[in-house]
């Protein structure tokens, strides 16, 4: 794969990527001087080879212009998501050992709080406006030349855990090469399954500090593709998108999914879609009655994939074979899946238990040689701490994350199944479901409600929905309350961040 410099000699003036809100154009061209001159900046800064920065950025476009720019400096980088607080914040920046910290203006009252309680750093920068105490990228920049470094070397991204159980941890992945032209880890894989390629325009409406759209993105920039970034994600603008450039591939979270069926038919209806060649979507269980409606909606472009930062496992499954094992993730492209019970014995096809991956590239959590040998077993399998079963078929479901399935009267309940219901409901817009303390039975479900329009927090609707889940689940599964919430705690990576709203009704208890 060549490495996207080329492109900026053959084809200068070709968008590598559009900023949706703006319409900011960074073409080819741009995107190698830009990349260029912050690799020298990264030098006169002291950051060397195999050196660490990072960085608290909103969507914008010096995002993907630092992130090369380390990739061509052989520098390890690492992405803050920019909801963290001040402490979670200097933690990372330590605990990774930044020599250098970029930071949104946006975000300048955690970013300061955060580098002032940082050690290590050497520099801060600021992009999108002043920060107090922080240097202005652009200045910086002017006096840097536009030409290679001396000394290029292959970078890497080095990300951090949402942190849902403890301490966030820093999965490191040395870089896979020395040279930049060396093709990405997952090109020959997922790149091909995907058909991602020059003619790709890729939409990426997440926040680029998350795995997968800081990876997918380099990917198509790798193969002179376009990237269309969306700076927050809004249902019917993507749409609009999709249309006004003719978007062929984009990546989801099923969540998203979710808000675009919940729009009115008539903006539903509204966009030419067939230009969508691959939908790619992960993070979450996807409510298989979602999945269906987007494949009735979209055509059998939807493809969905398992896999997690650790990268100790990737499953991968497209619409046909969707149809045929609903509620599956696919099949194993990297690593072979084990599904392993409490005394680590393999169990068989149909059986619930811990999913494992076996004959994987080996990772580590960088600095926590500890945590790192917790992650394997004796057989050198990894886990991402999720619970499953594979059919006789290969195929693997999952049922929920090891630490939210609810234990109530010696049965197993898994959230996801519950919530996977409640989210088709009509007044529904998100739900969390987990489990809180019973005197007799050990847990109960408690399921949160963000509803539709707030008007219908009330106790009718509670009935209605308890009710509405009487006539779809068994008895153990149906929630014994329904609580409502003007808003859940769901990051846009689309993870429901339940540990905080399950420790509030435990400690409520």
């Amino acid at each position: 794969m060549p490495h996207f410099s080329s492109f900026a000699a053959e084809t200068p003036d070709r968008p590598a990527y559009i900023m949706a809100n703006s319409g900011e154009v960074v073409t080819y061209a741009e995107l190698d001087r830009r990349s260029n001159q912050i690799a020298h900046l990264l030098r006169a800064s002291g950051v060397n080879r195999g050196d660490h920065i990072a960085m608290m950025m909103k969507n914008c476009a010096e995002f993907l212009q630092v992130a090369q720019a380390a990739n061509r400096a052989g520098v390890i980088f690492t992405p803050i998501s920019t909801h963290l607080k001040q402490e979670e914040t200097a933690y990372i920046i330590t605990n990774c050992k930044a020599k250098l910290f970029i930071a949104s203006a946006s975000l300048a009252e955690v970013a300061t709080q955060a580098a002032a309680a940082s050690a290590g750093l050497n520099r801060c920068f600021c992009v999108g406006g002043a920060i107090a105490g922080f240097e202005a990228l652009d200045e910086q920049l002017a006096a840097m030349p536009e030409t290679p470094i001396d000394d290029e070397f292959l970078g890497a991204p080095m990300l951090y855990s949402s942190g849902t159980t403890g301490k966030p941890k820093g999965v490191y992945w040395a870089p896979h090469a020395d040279s930049i032209h060396a093709d990405h880890p997952m090109s020959g894989s997922v790149g091909a399954f995907f058909g991602f390629g020059v003619e790709t325009i890729y939409l990426s409406p997440a926040p680029l500090y998350h795995a997968a759209p800081l990876h997918y993105n380099l990917m198509v920039l790798g193969l002179g593709g376009t990237s269309l970034i969306m700076e927050h994600f809004d249902p019917e603008q993507s749409l609009a998108l999709i249309e006004k450039y003719k978007a062929t591939h984009s990546q989801w979270v099923p969540i998203m999914f979710v808000r675009m069926l919940k729009l009115p038919e008539e903006a539903r209806s509204r966009y030419d879609l067939s230009s969508m060649k691959c939908a790619i979507h992960a993070a979450a269980p996807c409510p298989i009655d979602v999945k269906e409606a987007m494949i009735d909606w979209w055509g059998p472009v939807i493809v969905e994939y398992y896999s997690g930062s650790e990268g100790n496992g990737f499953t991968i499954i497209d619409s046909a074979n969707w149809l045929t094992h609903k509620g599956s993730v696919g099949q194993a492209i990297i690593g072979e899946p084990r599904i392993l019970d409490e005394n680590g014995e393999v169990l068989g096809p149909g059986e619930i238990g811990d999913v494992y991956f076996a004959n994987s590239r080996p990772f580590e959590y960088f600095d926590e040689p500890e945590k790192t040998k917790n992650a394997f077993n004796e057989h050198g399998w990894s886990t991402m701490g999720d619970v499953g079963y594979l059919d006789e078929e290969g195929f693997l479901y999952l049922t929920d994350r090891k630490n939210f399935t609810i234990i109530t009267g010696g049965v197993n309940v898994y959230p996801a199944e519950i919530e996977g219901l409640l989210i088709t409901h009509d007044k529904v817009a998100d739900v969390a479901v987990f489990g809180i303390p019973h005197p007799e039975f050990g847990e109960e479900v408690m399921a949160v409600v963000q509803p539709m329009k707030w008007a219908d927090a009330s106790p009718e609707t509670e009935m209605e929905l308890i009710d509405w889940m009487r006539e779809r689940l068994s008895s153990v599964k149906v929630p014994r309350k329904v609580d409502f919430l003007e808003q859940l705690p769901r990051m846009d990576n689309g993870k429901l961040y339940k540990r905080h709203l399950q420790d509030a009704y435990r400690d409520a208890v």
